[in-house]
């Protein structure tokens, strides 16, 4: 018996291998099989011959902010080109923390523009509201960092004064963000460190339901359907993108075509928007009702809906999830421990209770410039102040 142990402790030994020693041939393989910019970070910081193994990045991958295509044209005084900015949400979670700290993890939403020198700005992954915290170095070896999802936004830039230096740091400096007015989402494919920006594909839906599409280096957007204004939502799911409309029909595009496909049974739900989620690889459509129509202002070529105190207030959601199996939607009562985040610039899915001030089968989106969670559980929606501690990002100075 003795010696049946040691035999499996020696077999065991003799098939560890150490990471530094494995065969130099498998580290590229391994290395452009990661898509994110961060696992590729961590993987070339191993050691000097996993560094070297791979770049750091495609010679020719996107490099945001990328000149795009407005959808309108810019105003007059501007006289600037939109730019198509991504941003990234990460879960963050220390790995030895204190005893007097807490073991969950954060959500953060970065931007990073590298036509500042790698600059950082940070957001709240629900509101997109910037946020700034004092000036503090963040070790990436101190937390184990996950990346979530990415968002993408349409902005003009604009340069804040008359400077008249010629020091490019400064110039860059004077710059600031405007986003674009009446642009409700945008989506990138692919876009990883080891893709050629030349063949990124962009989708944009604007002016409240009009579908565009632009590829890097275009110099107009191209309208998609000319028949059809009415599009809420647009995701990228198992790799093909997917638009849905103010009906709940959802369509695959044909890329190469730009021709629209409907690809599941329309969902008849009756709600006045539909956004389209993915969680644990299923495709949901969460369905937002209001108390009433929501009011269009404009005339055919720019319209948008009223804010204000006049606007539709919400009333609540209803949420539906694809069976592949027998290609239907179902209701779903239940979130479970999952919590859906409704962002101006994305959607996407969370397990609540991994998460600091976070709540499970609750959804999160905001309103009117307002953060608010509607929970399932009893169809209540509350409001929440950024400068609560019920605020998901309320904690986040504590980390860092």
């Amino acid at each position: 018996m003795e010696k049946s142990k040691k035999e499996n402790k020696d077999m065991d030994d003799g098939e560890r291998v150490k990471w530094s020693e494995l065969p130099k041939e498998l580290l590229p393989t391994i290395g452009k099989n990661l898509d994110t910019r961060i696992d590729i970070v961590r993987f070339r910081s191993v050691c000097n011959t996993w560094r070297s193994s791979i770049p750091l990045f495609h010679s020719n991958s996107p490099r945001f902010p990328l000149i795009f295509p407005s959808p309108y044209p810019a105003p007059t005084p501007l006289r600037t080109p939109a730019y198509l900015c991504q941003s990234t949400i990460y879960r963050l979670q220390r790995l030895n923390p204190s005893s007097t700290s807490s073991n969950k993890a954060w959500l953060i939403k970065v931007e990073q523009d590298s036509n500042s020198g790698g600059k950082f700005r940070l957001f709240d992954p629900i509101s997109n509201r910037r946020t700034r915290y004092p000036n503090k170095t963040l070790n990436l070896f101190d937390f184990r960092v996950v990346e979530l999802t990415k968002a993408y936004t349409l902005r003009y830039q604009v340069r804040a004064g008359s400077s008249a230096s010629t020091n490019e740091i400064e110039q860059v400096l004077s710059l600031s963000d405007i986003s674009i007015f009446g642009v409700n989402k945008v989506v990138m494919f692919p876009n990883s460190p080891w893709t050629n920006v030349n063949a990124s594909a962009a989708f944009v839906i604007f002016n409240d339901g009009k579908l565009g599409f632009a590829k890097s280096g275009d110099e107009e957007l191209i309208l998609v359907d000319r028949n059809s204004f009415d599009y809420d939502d647009i995701i990228v799911y198992k790799g093909q993108f997917y638009v849905i409309n103010s009906l709940g029909i959802v369509s695959w595009i044909d890329q190469s075509s730009l021709k629209l496909v409907q690809f599941l049974p329309p969902l008849c739900g009756l709600g006045s928007q539909k956004h389209l989620v993915e969680s644990c690889g299923a495709l949901y459509v969460v369905d937002r009702y209001l108390d009433r129509e929501r009011r269009r202002v404009g005339n055919d070529a720019f319209y948008f809906y009223m804010g204000g105190e006049d606007c539709a207030k919400l009333i609540g959601f209803k949420v539906y999830r694809f069976d592949e199996e027998w290609g239907r939607w179902e209701l779903k009562e239940s979130l479970d421990d999952r919590a859906f985040v409704l962002g101006n610039d994305c959607c996407f899915s969370v397990m609540a209770k991994e998460l600091s001030g976070y709540k499970r089968n609750c959804i999160y989106f905001t309103d009117q410039n307002e953060t608010q969670v509607f929970s399932l559980e009893d169809n209540s929606v509350g409001y929440l102040s950024y400068f609560e501690d019920s605020h998901p990002s309320w904690r986040l100075p504590n980390l860092l």
